[in-house]
This record gives structure tokens, C-alpha cells and sequence, in this order.
């Protein structure tokens, strides 16, 4: 099956993530140095839709994307809820797109317990980037920054105040600030309030509005001077 998996079979990729998800360990031996960037930040914001924007850029630019998309469980069936699948339905026909849901299934810090073999196995795959999203319950999902090379953390006009109060948590880790919804109101008081962590971190804060893409093509210049270093 990993050798269907190194040879770009999609079927293979999504019979072995699945595997991991129950609990068989993977041994891929050497992998290809594919980035991975982690995408963060409360519920609500656009991540997903700002991910999907994302998506389109890369693959403009012939980029092979795959995306680990981490969702809350059902309490019915312990699966995912699959909301990130339906915002990136657009990319479902295109064969250089490859989106995979995941449950947490009870497991913290933003992330499911078989994240990282699932993303092991995306590298194994060939895509040229990877993308994870998280769950967007919190401050203490810290966890992306162990799978990611770096992480992208998004929030919206209004989330000034929520910034202020807690300077812990996700804004330690963040390497790109982004304020989503940059067409409403609120968005330089969240710069405000950024803007001591970020110098910090000498992180950039950068404001899109993922509806319209704007702001996107900057994202990805900052994404990929972080990757050059």
C-alpha cells in the first residue's frame, strides 16, 4: 500500500490515513522535504474559506496541494463533521487537490491523535505543499506546531479584546498573523493589538478577505520567504 502511496494513488493515500486513524503505526522511512503549514484560530474567522483561496493560488501556480483538515467529532458517530470538506468543495474535481477530514475523537490540543502519521504519509505522496487546519476551539491548540514548519494563525474584526486578555497559548507559536474579513470594521484595532507579539516573534500581520482573495498572494510571499530561511 505506501509504495501505491509514494506512486501518487489517491485511493491508497486515503485506505492508509485511515489505517493510522485506527491506531496501526507507519513506518515511511525517508521522506521528501515537503513544507507544511499549519493554519489556526478561533471558530468563525474563515479559515477554511481563506484555506480554499489558498488552495486556488497554489494550484495557479502548479502547485500539488494536500490538505489535513481536523474537525470536531460527531457525538452521534465519532466521525467528523466534514464542515471543511463542503467549504473546499470547489477543488473536489481536481485531481492536484487532495482534502481529507479528520475527527479529533477526544484527542486535545487542536489536532486528531493520527495527524502527524497522516501527514507523513501526504509528504510520501508527492504533494508540493501541505496544509493543515485546525479545530479553532481555543488557545491551547498548540499542537499544529509539532506537524507544521509553520503556522498561520487567522482572526477576525472584534477579536481585539480576546487578543489583549490572553497573550498565552497560540499567539507563542504563530509565525504569520492574518485578520481575516478584512472589508469590515474592526480590523486595526486587532493590528493594534497584534502588534507587540508579533515584533516579538518579528512575525508579519497581514489582513485578507478570503471571499474575495484578497491579501492572499501576500500570504503566500510571507509563507514562502518563512520557507527559505
Amino acid at each position: 500500500m505506501l509504495d501505491d502511496v509514494r506512486s501518487g494513488d489517491r485511493r491508497a493515500l486515503s485506505k492508509a490515513i485511515s489505517r493510522v486513524e485506527s491506531g496501526e503505526a507507519v513506518y515511511p522511512g525517508e521522506l521528501p522535504d515537503v513544507p507544511v503549514v499549519g493554519v489556526t484560530g478561533p471558530p468563525g474567522v474563515g479559515k477554511s474559506t481563506l484555506i480554499s483561496s489558498l488552495i486556488s493560488r497554489l494550484r495557479g501556480r502548479g502547485e500539488t496541494v494536500g490538505v489535513l483538515a481536523v474537525d470536531p467529532s460527531s457525538p452521534l458517530t465519532g466521525g467528523a463533521l466534514l464542515g471543511d470538506r463542503i467549504r473546499m468543495q470547489g477543488h473536489v474535481d481536481d485531481s492536484g487537490v487532495y482534502v481529507r477530514s479528520m475527527a479529533t475523537r477526544g484527542h486535545l490540543g487542536g489536532l486528531a491523535g493520527a495527524a502527524g502519521d497522516a501527514v507523513r504519509l501526504m509528504k510520501m505522496a508527492g504533494f508540493d505543499r501541505i496544509l493543515v487546519e485546525t479545530v479553532g476551539v481555543g488557545q491551547s491548540e498548540v499542537e499544529v506546531m509539532n506537524v507544521a514548519d509553520h503556522v498561520v494563525l487567522i482572526v477576525g474584526p472584534g477579536w481585539g479584546d480576546e487578543i489583549q486578555a490572553d497573550k498565552a497559548g497560540i499567539l507563542e507559536i504563530a509565525d504569520v498573523f492574518v485578520v481575516n474579513k478584512g472589508d469590515r470594521p474592526g480590523v486595526s484595532d486587532v493590528k493594534r493589538a497584534l502588534a507587540e507579539t508579533a515584533e516579538s516573534r518579528d512575525a508579519g500581520i497581514l489582513v485578507t478577505t478570503a471571499t474575495t482573495g484578497d491579501g492572499i498572494d501576500e500570504l503566500i510571499d510571507w509563507i514562502d520567504r518563512l520557507q527559505s530561511v
